[in-house]
């Protein structure tokens, strides 16, 4: 199976959050997955990648030319892609995955999820999407959908959404039950 991780590229988030990319990556790999991710450097984009290359895995990454360009390039992908920018970006990592994973991150991470879940509502695709909502991280955005619900933004029964969990253990048994 070929899993997208989408998660923040910074440094400077505390190192229990990074830990978790070490976590999935690691996972990733030692159950005989492909990892699938932006490509560049930093923060967890760091973490989760050298984790599931450190631990046999194969890593694909999607980067756009501008990321190129910053000198951001990873350099321990098996398959690189390159693309125009980062529409080009969130659809090609969603042609080529067959999941979705979103970790702690910043507006980037909160694009590529979006995306997601809208492509997804709208049908055209049925790949499943997982959140992970580490120490509350996402709970403002979990208020939102809630509210987006009561207001009538969004059905009662939803026929795509994200599928919120709360640990990494939690979402490592959401992603072994996967069947494609």
């Amino acid at each position: 199976m070929r899993i997208a991780v989408y998660c923040s590229a910074k440094d400077r988030i505390p190192e229990e959050y990074l830990a978790l990319g070490d976590v999935l990556g690691q996972w990733i790999a030692q159950a005989g997955h492909t990892l699938v991710y932006g490509g560049a450097t930093g923060g967890l984009m760091t973490r989760v990648s050298n984790a599931a290359k450190a631990a046999g895995g194969t890593v694909e990454g999607v980067i756009p030319q501008r990321i190129i360009q910053a000198k951001r390039m990873a350099d321990n992908c098996d398959v690189l892609y390159t693309v125009v920018n980062m529409c080009e970006r969130k659809q090609k990592m969603k042609d080529l995955s067959d999941c979705f994973v979103c970790l702690p991150g910043s507006y980037g991470t909160l694009d590529e999820m979006m995306d997601v879940v809208a492509s997804g509502t709208i049908d055209e695709h049925r790949k499943p999407c997982f959140v992970l909502n580490y120490q509350g991280f996402y709970e403002g955005l979990k208020q939102l959908t809630d509210q987006m619900r009561k207001l009538s933004f969004l059905p009662q029964e939803e026929q795509y959404a994200p599928q919120f969990v709360d640990t990494i253990e939690e979402l490592i048994d959401k992603l072994i039950v996967i069947k494609l």
